[in-house]
């Protein structure tokens, strides 16, 4: 299977300029999960007015799977600003279970109560075990129960189907 992420991109930058016009959010935070959602991020900013520079989130300590998982090696800095009654735009590359989604969120509220939080997210798998749905979607993928999303970045920022074992 091959993805066209410039497609995919564009649609996001589309869909995500319509969506704060419709949902009147002005000067939005936007917020990028470490890491592929970053990447995505940093490519929806020319598509949404802010004046807020890009914020990260690292959700490794806020996993459900945490225990179990272990601590991962590689432990990325959040930045956030002030959220409090401010609009959130999360970001991410990925959405298949719902669970790196719920966790961000939970991060968030540690930080104050967002007045929304928006979910853009590259590809939907469509395999949610949470009540987690994306506002703005680059491409919904039918995946094999055998296959994942790679993206690869960021620079050049590349996108590939792989087969998980």
């Amino acid at each position: 299977m091959k993805l066209d992420l410039e497609q995919s991109l564009a649609s996001m930058k589309a869909q995500l300029t319509r969506y704060c016009e419709q949902k009147g959010i002005e000067n939005p935070i936007v917020v990028g999960i470490h890491t592929g959602g970053v990447w995505v991020a940093k490519q929806l900013m020319s598509a949404v007015e802010t004046d807020e520079p890009l914020a990260t989130l690292d959700i490794t300590f806020y996993r459900d799977d945490f225990t179990r998982a272990g601590l991962n090696p590689k432990v990325n800095q959040t930045s956030l600003p002030a959220i409090e009654d401010r609009h959130v735009i999360l970001v991410d590359d990925v959405l298949m279970s719902g669970r790196t989604i719920r966790a961000a969120m939970n991060e968030i509220f540690d930080f104050g109560r967002p007045a929304s939080i928006s979910l853009a997210i590259l590809y939907d798998l469509g395999q949610h075990e949470l009540p987690i749905q994306a506002d703005v979607i680059g491409e919904q993928l039918n995946l094999n129960p055998d296959q994942r999303v790679k993206l690869s970045g960021p620079s050049p920022l590349t996108v590939s189907v792989i087969e998980a074992h």
